[in-house]
């Protein structure tokens, strides 16, 4: 990784955090508006369904198909996220499962880091300033390297960055007639804050979701599912399961799991509108089949 790179990682990091410190500053006991927290919650559903559908569920795992406009669409709003760029955060998540928990996975918390409290906070964060967009583009992601679209987003990734703060500033200030104080408090809650929220629970999935938690399935690594981390997640704390069925586009795959996966929710409404095919579930067969003894 290079030294620009990690210092970008370390901005993307360190700016979010004093962003929410200052916010749970400025306003304790004052509370935040509704407008406000409608720009959070939008935007956090916007952008976390941009990671978990477009970056993870369709680019990664191509676990359905969609139309093309929607395919970049979803392309567009994980960048927003701020997760790193689209082909840079598949090649990173494809080296995960070709080398989870063992030599080669970026962000595992039992590989070389000593493991304990040292290896959980390398696999939340640690990683970033060491790992993150080291995985080769042409060994693990060369179906997105020749996909003209992906390319564009993915070589504007600063544009996308401005955006996804731009927007709800803003809002922010039309919805909260014309005022900077509406720009600045749009910018800090539909911005900077969700993007906190949006990457620390992220990072969980890497982290907690491979340190404890419970297991079902016969696997050699170490994921698990975390049931409290599931709809924050978008249902991406079901990870034991994902990594049992990596191309599942439900990871909920009890019934009740389900209830509690909004990516899959999301899927099967758009399934339901003709908006994606080919979507890939487990049949409970050969669910029953990887079941440990």
């Amino acid at each position: 990784m290079t030294r620009r790179a990690r210092y970008a990682n370390l901005s993307a990091v360190v700016i979010p955090f004093v962003a929410t410190l200052i916010a749970i500053v400025v306003f304790w006991g004052n509370g935040v508006d509704a407008i406000d927290l409608a720009l959070f919650v939008v935007f956090y559903l916007l952008t976390g369904l941009g990671v978990t559908l477009g970056f993870h569920r369709l680019l990664t795992h191509k676990a359905f198909d969609t139309y093309r406009p929607i395919h970049l669409g979803f392309a567009v709003l994980g960048t927003m996220a701020v997760e790193g760029p689209v082909i840079s955060w598949v090649a990173d998540h494809r080296k995960h499962h070709a080398h989870t928990d063992v030599e080669g996975d970026p962000h595992s918390p039992h590989v070389g880091h000593g493991g304990g409290l040292k290896g959980l906070w390398h696999a939340h964060a640690g990683w970033l300033m060491h790992e993150q967009g080291t995985a080769s583009p042409r060994r693990y992601a060369k179906d997105l390297m020749d996909d003209m679209g992906i390319r564009w987003i993915h070589d504007r990734f600063l544009w996308f960055i401005a955006l996804s703060l731009a927007l709800p500033a803003a809002l922010g200030f039309v919805l909260h007639g014309f005022t900077i104080a509406g720009l600045l408090t749009g910018l800090l809650w539909g911005g900077f804050v969700r993007i906190f929220f949006i990457h620390h629970v992220t990072w969980s999935v890497n982290s907690i979701c491979h340190f404890t938690g419970t297991r079902r399935f016969d696997l050699e690594d170490k994921s698990t599912n975390v049931f409290w981390l599931s709809l924050p997640s978008f249902g991406e704390s079901w990870h034991h399961n994902h990594h049992a069925f990596p191309r599942s586009a439900d990871h909920g795959l009890a019934r009740w799991e389900r209830a509690l996966d909004p990516s899959a929710w999301t899927v099967a409404a758009m399934e339901k509108l003709g908006l994606a095919w080919n979507v890939v579930r487990i049949a409970p067969d050969r669910q029953q089949a990887k079941l440990a003894a």
